[in-house]
């Protein structure tokens, strides 16, 4: 018995020496390392934030690549929110206009106007002309679709041959836009073998951040969500880890090598249409 509380007395002793040693390593930061940390200010660190900013930066990119005067899909274009990247473009919007905003499960938007739409129906019935647009856009809508490798075969059946399919999609979400939300998202292996089988070519495709850029942007989620989830706010300590934690996250992120095959924010893809597809697609395994 005594020699159980004397081995339980050293670990505590070893637990205070790292305590201790920790200290002692902060003080040794550079003093911007520390002011950092100190601030509780998650915005001081850039790890975990430029999802969204990277997405939009190559959209706007590949929208604007497409020939003047081309006719574009924006397949579930929801808001219409990449229209401003079509202004040299004949642009059409398509979307199913059921969803509003609002929902009690998982991330809503609280509001959704989708009045601008011009064609209202599902992606994987649209009501148009085969080979009708040399250019679609389908982005960050996938995983609202049931099944998302029949959509792709609608939209493939959409598009003249030559014409170029643009989609993004997450590699992995939080439940959102519910009920409408059937898959967490995509690897490109998903995209390496639908777009292959029913007739594309992949000209780009690119994994969008890494493990440690996925891994800071749920780390600053834990704040709401346990507020949300938990009904407790962080003490001062766990604010204070929570910078310690981005700040490891920012360090491993700028040695980042190739930890996007693992875990990424999600996939952007550039494919064409082969042009000796057939305009209407068959299903295959």
């Amino acid at each position: 018995m005594l020699a159980g509380a004397a081995v339980a007395s050293r670990r505590r002793l070893k637990r205070w020496y790292s305590l201790g040693g920790s200290a002692f390593q902060f003080a040794t930061l550079r003093s911007d390392a520390r002011k950092r940390i100190l601030s509780l200010d998650q915005s001081s660190y850039r790890v975990g934030l430029e999802n969204e900013s990277t997405r939009e930066a190559w959209l706007k990119k590949a929208l604007s690549e497409l020939p003047a005067g081309a006719r574009l899909l924006d397949a579930g274009a929801g808001e219409c929110v990449h229209r401003k990247y079509c202004g040299h473009l004949q642009y059409v919007s398509q979307d199913l206009a059921k969803y509003d905003g609002k929902g009690e499960v998982g991330l809503q938007m609280g509001s959704w106007d989708t009045s601008a739409i011009d064609i209202v129906s599902d992606i994987t019935d649209i009501p148009a002309p085969d080979a009708s647009f040399d250019a679609i856009l389908c982005s960050e809508v996938l995983e609202h679709i049931t099944d998302a490798s029949l959509a792709l075969e609608e939209l493939a059946r959409l598009l003249k041959p030559g014409g170029t399919l643009i989609l993004t999609a997450p590699f992995c979400s939080f439940t959102h836009f519910a009920p409408y939300h059937y898959a967490t998202g995509f690897s490109k292996y998903f995209y390496q073998h639908h777009l292959t089988r029913i007739g594309f070519d992949i000209v780009e495709l690119v994994e969008n951040g890494g493990f440690f850029e996925f891994t800071a942007m749920e780390v600053r989620m834990v704040e709401p969500m346990a507020l949300r989830y938990a009904g407790a706010k962080l003490s001062i300590l766990e604010r204070f880890a929570l910078q310690i934690v981005l700040g490891m996250l920012e360090r491993f992120s700028a040695a980042d090598k190739n930890s996007d095959e693992l875990l990424n924010y999600g996939i952007f893809v550039r494919a064409t249409k082969r042009p000796s597809t057939l305009t209407s697609v068959t299903s295959s395994s």
